[in-house]
């Protein structure tokens, strides 16, 4: 003790370590730890919690496609399309409407069933304009060209197109959705990898064949 405060020196250095500590600590970039949703979708627990609802929802498909008749190829192409929705529905419950994406899914799922109930009136009305219509030399007029996008913004418009919810956000924004919209697909194709290997009795490679 005697000798610290006979050395000022020492002093000068211990001060300058903390304010070294201190500020090394104020400018930790947020980034370089894991997000809270990515570690959610990395957990067991949401994984088995996933995969539970999965097969509740996937028995519920089963039911409703057992009362038809015969499959066919188009009931067939129906049937995937059913259990891809439904696994992506019950991806959307598991998010709990916390991020775009899953808003998205969940509503599109109506938008979908507005849209079958208006095909029919929407498919007559075309039929009619069609038989209305006059071939004109008007209706071939050249449209103008659209300006290119540069690469980056190419880009950046192809991945916002594929999160759902996410064609008007701004970058920063897109940035989080995806990252946690991969993780949440990684976690469901875990998920219904381990199904498909409970229920074949076999390993399944990251292909999807056994």
């Amino acid at each position: 003790m005697e000798s610290a405060i006979s050395n000022p020196d020492f002093n000068v250095e211990e001060e300058e370590l903390k304010r070294t500590k201190r500020r090394k600590t104020e400018t930790r970039d947020p980034e370089s730890d894991p997000k809270p949703e990515t570690i959610k979708w990395r957990s067991e627990s949401e994984q088995r919690n996933y995969s539970t609802k999965l097969v509740e929802a996937l028995r519920q498909v089963r039911r409703n496609s057992s009362s038809s008749s015969s499959p066919s190829s188009a009931k067939l192409v129906g049937r995937h399309r059913e259990i891809r929705d439904a696994a992506n529905r019950v991806l959307a419950v598991s998010a709990k409407g916390k991020t775009r994406w899953s808003r998205a899914i969940l509503t599109s799922r109506l938008s979908s069933k507005l849209a079958h109930n208006n095909n029919y009136n929407t498919k007559h009305k075309k039929g009619a304009n069609r038989v209305g219509a006059k071939v004109t030399g008007c209706s071939r007029l050249s449209r103008p060209e659209k300006k290119r996008l540069p690469p980056v913004q190419r880009k950046v418009k192809v991945l916002s197109r594929l999160v759902p919810g996410c064609r008007k956000v701004s970058l920063p924004n897109l940035l989080e959705e995806t990252t946690d919209y991969i993780a949440a697909l990684e976690m469901q194709v875990r998920a219904m990898t381990k199904i498909t290997e409970i229920l074949t009795g076999a390993p399944v490679n990251r292909f999807g064949s056994s």
